[in-house]
């Protein structure tokens, strides 16, 4: 065994991953991703398809040759047109299946004299629907529609669930964070305030060549402009990470956390006066969803006509918990109000 205590982190050449790596120094880390990341920090560099089930075996073998005491899953398909995964059925089997691969594989190991003692996953705060009746706690039904990607973590979350028990002596911790920002970071959400035409079209690429923006579309109503939104920044998600790695062993052996920025939730308006972005009204809902659909079709913005709920609702959460959890190391953790967060996803708008 090395001297640091080895982790397993899948999806490490994801964002997320490649801010978390900086902050595992003290840890002898295993990379799982389709593609190595551009970081040289880690021990061993694994390359596997969570979408085939092959890479449940590939896994079992990994563990057991690494002793890895830690497994960080992130491995997920957010963006269809980004990752190239625009088969609805193969999305599902990299995040659903492939979760479930990633938990069976931590269960054959501790069955088998292994010693995986914690598994940890990011959710979302999508799980709850893209509504929500003010902030709720983790004890709210899911109720995500719609967005596959938004689907996709509420199954994923239902399977966390239903398998932790089945992981022996192995601690859960599944947390669900709001919007990622950070000048990383590209979502729907930042894409919708950046007006990016991220599409994979020549249009697009004109567009990104001259410096076009596209609109933010909402459909006419004040509700909308108020609609309250909360984020959380990526390199706070990538300490809170750590901190999980820490945890004591008395622990209980699953805990599930809301993850947001500090501070209250902030309005659709105000988000877009940060973000300089401009609000073009349409008359409805359905108006809305039109639009956004033809941009979908011609290939100029890559934001599905399926997230238009998630971009207009309001499904804010109560971080209670995780403020209690973290106790004194909350502000060091969570170190950005949600404004800032998103302020410094912005930084070079001026």
């Amino acid at each position: 065994m090395p001297p640091e205590r080895t982790v397993l982190v899948t999806g490490v050449s994801g964002n997320l991953g490649a801010r978390l790596l900086p902050l595992l120094s003290d840890f002898h880390v295993v990379g799982v991703d389709t593609c190595p990341p551009d970081s040289s920090s880690l021990a061993r560099f694994e390359q596997a398809d969570l979408g085939r089930e092959p890479s449940c075996w590939q896994l079992i073998e990994l563990l057991r040759e690494t002793g890895a005491r830690s497994v960080i899953h992130l491995a997920f398909v957010l963006d269809p047109v980004r990752s190239g995964v625009l088969d609805p059925e193969r999305m599902w089997q990299i995040n659903v299946a492939g979760t479930a691969r990633v938990m069976e594989a931590v269960s054959v190991v501790n069955r088998t004299g292994g010693q995986v003692e914690q598994f940890i996953f990011p959710s979302s705060a999508v799980v709850y629907g893209p509504e929500t009746p003010g902030p709720v706690k983790e004890e709210a039904p899911l109720r995500a529609h719609t967005l596959p990607y938004a689907i996709h973590k509420r199954e994923c979350d239902e399977v966390v669930r239903y398998r932790a028990e089945s992981l022996g002596e192995c601690r859960t911790y599944m947390v669900r964070p709001h919007i990622f920002v950070g000048a990383s970071v590209q979502n729907y959400m930042m894409g919708a305030l950046r007006g990016t035409p991220l599409g994979n079209s020549q249009r697009a690429a004109r567009m990104r060549a001259a410096g076009e923006r596209l609109p933010w579309l909402l459909p006419r109503g004040n509700k909308y402009l108020e609609k309250r939104f909360q984020f959380v920044h990526v390199d706070d998600m990538a300490r809170l990470l750590v901190h999980l790695l820490n945890r004591p062993a008395s622990d209980p052996s699953l805990t599930i956390l809301n993850v947001a920025g500090r501070g209250e939730p902030i309005t659709i308006q105000r988000c877009a006066e940060i973000a300089q972005a401009r609000i073009k009204r349409v008359p409805t809902r359905a108006a809305c969803h039109a639009v956004l659909r033809l941009l979908w079709k011609l290939g100029i913005s890559s934001i599905p006509p399926t997230a238009l709920p998630y971009l207009i609702g309001s499904y804010t959460v109560d971080t209670t918990r995780l403020q209690h959890f973290l106790g004194e190391e909350y502000e060091r953790v969570i170190q950005y109000t949600i404004e800032d967060a998103l302020r410094d996803s912005f930084k070079s708008r001026g």
